[in-house]
């Protein structure tokens, strides 16, 4: 790369960094290590490079105010698991918000070919739910409520067996992002089809009144927290595929950290998703207002979360 080329490109991210540095007020301490990494990272492609250059020099200069940096905040806070919610995952996100665009796409893709596929193919639903699932849903509907499988364990063991299981899946979309980011696709994939196969199904059979709402009680954090947990698998397996001018064990590590941070500011979601699904989606025939209620409610804890709020510390020069 030529010289004036990897300025233009890396300009932009060097003046940052030196803002931050120079400013007074407090930075955090793992944006400073992130900092530190991406410059040094700089510095060791200049020095090979360019090593009597002077953006040699200046990234050397500059990778010492990091590191200086870095040591005058290593001291570590008394609510560090405060703040790991209320600025390292908005952060996360901020940074990660291209990625979790390409997720909800994907599951929305998913979701149109599932529900195209059953318009079409009568047998499409078995093959992507199960023939057990299906008749079991089919007797549901003859009994009067098609929602009945979410009253059919006690409300405990619902809970804490539904929670784990979707933290499991949370941690297993985000993980296969090792395999350049396709495993994540595909398991993400998977499970918008299975969302617009079901959601199709109970169409033909006129239930979408009836369960639709139901399923999204718990379903609007669920679902959401699914498609932001393969939005952190692409952030890992996306630094694998394109580690720009880092090398590709340095922007891995980067990758994996803020991927990791995203699903692990998921699990108090799923833990919430959990204790509707088991406490409340169970009551399917609760007034039409408690359920618009849960399910607004529900949408704005995770657009303000998840959108509103990264904007704003961003904005505000917080992040």
């Amino acid at each position: 790369m030529q010289e004036a080329a990897f300025i233009k490109r890396n300009k932009p991210r060097w003046e940052e960094f030196e803002k931050l540095v120079k400013s007074n007020s407090t930075i955090n301490p793992d944006r400073l290590a992130e900092l530190f990494i991406q410059v040094t990272d700089d510095l060791a492609f200049a020095q090979t490079q360019y090593p009597n250059s002077r953006v040699t020099k200046y990234l050397n200069s500059l990778a010492s105010s990091v590191h200086r940096a870095i040591y005058k905040n290593k001291k570590e806070e008394r609510n560090r698991f405060f703040t790991f919610w209320k600025t390292e995952v908005p952060l996360a996100v901020w940074q990660s918000r291209k990625q979790l665009t390409y997720a909800l796409i994907i599951f929305l893709i998913a979701c149109a070919i599932g529900g195209i596929s059953v318009l079409h193919d009568d047998t499409f639903a078995r093959l992507v739910l199960s023939d057990q699932y299906v008749n079991m849903t089919l007797e549901n509907i003859k009994a009067g409520n098609s929602t009945r499988i979410y009253s059919s364990a006690s409300e405990m063991n619902m809970f804490l067996m539904i929670t784990l299981n979707n933290i499991t899946v949370s941690f297993k979309v985000f993980i296969f992002g090792v395999f350049a980011s396709l495993g994540t696709g595909l398991q993400l994939f998977y499970n918008g089809l299975m969302v617009g196969t079901f959601v199709t199904f109970i169409y033909q059979h006129r239930q979408l009144a009836h369960a639709f709402p139901v399923i999204m009680l718990h379903g609007t954090i669920e679902l959401s927290s699914i498609v932001i947990a393969a939005g952190a698998g692409f952030v890992m397996g996306n630094s694998l595929l394109f580690p720009g001018t880092y090398s590709r064990l340095a922007s891995f590590k980067m990758g994996a950290k803020r991927g990791l941070k995203i699903v692990l500011g998921l699990v108090p979601f799923f833990v919430i998703a959990g204790f509707i699904e088991s406490f409340i989606t169970r009551y399917a025939f609760m007034h039409w207002s408690l359920k618009v209620l849960v399910i607004g409610l529900s949408a704005l804890l995770i657009l303000y979360y998840f959108v509103v709020y990264p904007y704003q510390l961003k904005k505000y020069g917080r992040i």
